[in-house]
């Protein structure tokens, strides 16, 4: 029938072809070619004088509650966004998200705003995933959580910081619906922290009464020692069981990746901090359950217990692993839907008390620019700092192998941590760090394509009263980098506790 192979495959072409032009296309996923019911809604930090002027933006003064949007239903959520500029360290720890459905008294959402966009610590992070995208270095957050009510929706934002918010742009899309079914379940976000965690103790991330479905969760952790925090299993009790009839097999294990943790992301799970395994290095890592949601009838206890494993030195003093409890920073947001009144959340701490140390002491660097000191290049003041009005010192230097000193004092002896306030451009380098001349840390690459802020906790364990010198220490660039600059905005010493 076939004279070549080459008629045999045209013929298969045509066959399969034609194959797959008979088969029903599910190529609507958001049933965009079926009408929706509803009308099309927008609270927005748009102009009151829209049509004269463009001060779309508000801003938010220190303990102020600002109200976002005041709706009323029936109607469901589909997106919030909002942009921010403050020039406060962490200011996405100190500002407090909070949501209440139906004119409850107790939020169903209580959140630090960066937290609940996925990024914890106060860090500004780009990451994508499904129901959560951040761009922008961090500072474009976006969410999309379907958020249904039946009488009305209040979104408000708290400012728990010591400096005013200059401007908050914000859109929050929702429908107008005709009616919801009675059965519909409401969206829910719970923050929670333990600094430092319990050893010896599962640490609580969700506790919920009601019936539902959990659909997420965000862990955040700071070291407290070096080595690995992630050897802890999850365990969800389903409606009172005593035993779980969900164990998990390790942290990573429950975050869906393996054999620890490096950056990425994803539609369902990602991490999109990882310092490393020394002292102070933070993580933050997600886990979106859409998918795969795990439901509750009458209530669901999420727990997960903290164990790692640490360097310890023998009686030979050789570095060797230990493993065992933890008691590193951990702080969550568990998210779910339930129907019927949610059970009353733990306290949140307070504004600077969910920060691991408060920026009120910091030392701007600038202040100090006539006590720097280079072996190469030169020390200038540049603006573009997010943290200050009064710029920064950047480190003009062509070449690697120079050093910028900077002096700090200790008033008090004891054990400490100096943390650095810096930027990532693209012309910056590669650096390492040293305290009176004994390195610490590890070699930072502080090359990025656009301006962005980068904090950096250096473990200086004991120092004495008195004068001590930082020394950044210039070792090379990125292969993507221009230059072998530097920035510093300021540094703050705070004592560590045993």
């Amino acid at each position: 029938m076939f004279n070549t192979y080459k008629q045999l495959f045209f013929f298969l072409c045509i066959i399969l072809c034609t194959f797959a032009l008979a088969i029903p296309k599910s190529s609507d996923p958001y049933g965009l070619t079926t009408l929706k019911p509803g009308r099309g809604m927008r609270a927005s930090s748009s102009a009151v004088d829209w049509a004269n002027s463009n001060g779309d933006a508000r801003g938010i003064k220190p303990g102020e509650t600002f109200l976002l949007a005041d709706l009323k239903g029936p109607g469901m959520i589909q997106h919030i966004w909002n942009t921010i500029n403050s020039k406060e360290y962490s200011f996405s720890k100190l500002l407090v998200l909070k949501i209440y459905w139906d004119g409850e008294k107790e939020p169903s959402v209580n959140c630090p705003l960066g937290d609940f966009f996925g990024v914890g610590h106060g860090m500004s992070v780009n990451f994508n995933s499904n129901p959560v995208r951040v761009s922008a270095e961090g500072v474009a957050r976006n969410c999309y959580w379907p958020m249904p009510f039946k009488k009305s929706a209040k979104i408000t934002i708290t400012n728990e910081g010591n400096k005013p918010v200059e401007a908050f742009y914000y859109y929050v899309d929702w429908t107008k619906l005709p009616s919801l079914p009675n059965d519909t379940p409401y969206f829910h976000a719970m923050y929670r922290q333990e600094y430092p965690c319990v050893a010896g103790k599962r640490y609580l991330i969700a506790d919920i009464q009601g019936a539902g479905h959990y659909v997420g969760t965000v862990l955040n952790c700071r070291q407290h020692e070096r080595g690995w925090m992630g050897e802890g299993d999850d365990f969800f009790f389903i409606d009172g069981e005593k035993e779980p009839s969900m164990r998990g097999t390790g942290t990573e294990d429950y975050f869906c990746d393996a054999w620890g943790f490096r950056e990425s992301d994803g539609p369902f799970y990602g991490i999109n901090v990882y310092e490393g395994s020394e002292i102070q290095d933070r993580t933050t890592v997600y886990r979106w359950h859409l998918p795969d949601p795990i439901s509750f009838k009458k209530s669901l206890r999420l727990e997960m217990e903290h164990w790692g494993w640490w360097w310890v030195k023998d009686k030979d003093g050789k570095e060797i692993i230990d493993d065992g409890v933890r008691a590193d920073d951990w702080s969550t947001v568990a998210f779910w839907y339930q129907t019927g009144p949610h059970k009353s959340y733990e306290k949140m701490p307070v504004g600077y008390d969910r920060l691991y140390y408060g920026w009120t002491n910091i030392v701007e660097a600038e202040t100090l620019k006539d006590k720097v000191k280079v072996d190469k290049g030169t020390i200038d003041l540049w603006g573009g700092t997010f943290a200050s009005n009064h710029g920064y010192l950047h480190w003009n230097v062509k070449e690697p192998g120079g050093t910028f000193e900077i002096p700090f004092t200790v008033e008090k002896s004891g054990k400490y941590s100096l943390v650095l306030a810096m930027f990532r451009q693209q012309h910056f380098g590669y650096f390492e760090f040293l305290i009176d001349g004994k390195k610490i840390g590890k070699t930072l690459n502080l090359y990025h394509p656009d301006l962005s802020s980068r904090e950096y906790a250096l473990d200086a364990g004991e120092l004495k009263i008195g004068e001590h010198k930082l020394t950044i220490k210039n070792k090379d660039k990125h292969f993507k980098s221009n230059g072998y600059c530097f920035g510093l905005d300021g540094f703050l010493l705070y004592g560590v506790q045993e």
